[in-house]
């Protein structure tokens, strides 16, 4: 997807909301695409464009600029302007800190639920891996995610879990073209649905902090072979 591309989208979604022009709006639409993975890391996020496409004020957009760039999703370069962010090794360390303290505790405690819409989301990602879709398994993977943190019925929780998942969509790009990456965390997460619908909590939890840990090796491998390559 073009910049062009999200500009129409945006427009359409600005004509069909009362968001007031507030500036968590905003921020909420452009974390939304950047989680989807609709800005690559390193787009150039126009100012002007963006305005006229939310129909909102300057000071409004710069708010939300601001917003996302502690959250670490974009970065502001001195007389250039506001990018999409590349994660570094120490933000890749900090996202999965985060998960780990989130993730496994969401599945612990979390009251007891159907795991429909996560078997759905499971095989939607299997679907995605026979077709050699890398984006439709990473797209999956995210919304596995989300809905494990939403099982445990947190408004703050969520919008904790959207704010990690946008910068983990960056994230992935390192692994973009990896299929050997992306394809044994589908049925990992096949695994935890079996999990969770026997009752194995305890398990289930501990198997997915062995799964972060896992991940997180894995692409800090993958930009330290980037950084020694450049």
């Amino acid at each position: 997807m073009t910049f062009d591309d999200v500009l129409n989208e945006l427009r359409s979604q600005a004509r069909g909301t009362t968001h007031a022009e507030t500036s968590l709006w905003v921020s909420g639409q452009l974390r939304k695409r950047i989680a989807a993975g609709d800005l690559a890391p390193g787009s150039k996020l126009a100012e002007e464009a963006l305005r006229e496409a939310l129909g909102v004020s300057r000071n409004t957009l710069r708010e939300a600029f601001a917003a996302l760039h502690a959250e670490h999703v974009v970065t502001r370069i001195p007389n250039r302007g506001v990018f999409v962010a590349h994660p570094s090794a120490d933000d890749i360390r900090e996202i999965y800190r985060v998960r780990r303290f989130v993730e496994p505790a969401a599945l612990l405690w979390s009251p007891r639920a159907a795991t429909t819409e996560l078997a759905a989301i499971v095989t939607e990602a299997r679907e995605a891996a026979s077709r050699g879709n890398i984006s439709g398994m990473a797209t999956a993977n995210q919304k596995f995610h989300r809905s494990l943190v939403a099982r445990a019925g947190s408004e703050r929780l969520n919008t904790l879990m959207d704010q990690v998942l946008a910068e983990m969509r960056l994230v992935f790009y390192a692994m973009a073209a990896d299929p050997v990456f992306h394809e044994p965390y589908v049925e990992d997460n096949a695994a935890i649905v079996a999990m969770l619908d026997a009752g194995s909590l305890t398990q289930a939890s501990d198997f997915l902090t062995a799964y972060l840990d896992r991940a997180e090796a894995q692409l800090l491998a993958a930009v330290s072979g980037g950084a020694r390559a450049s």
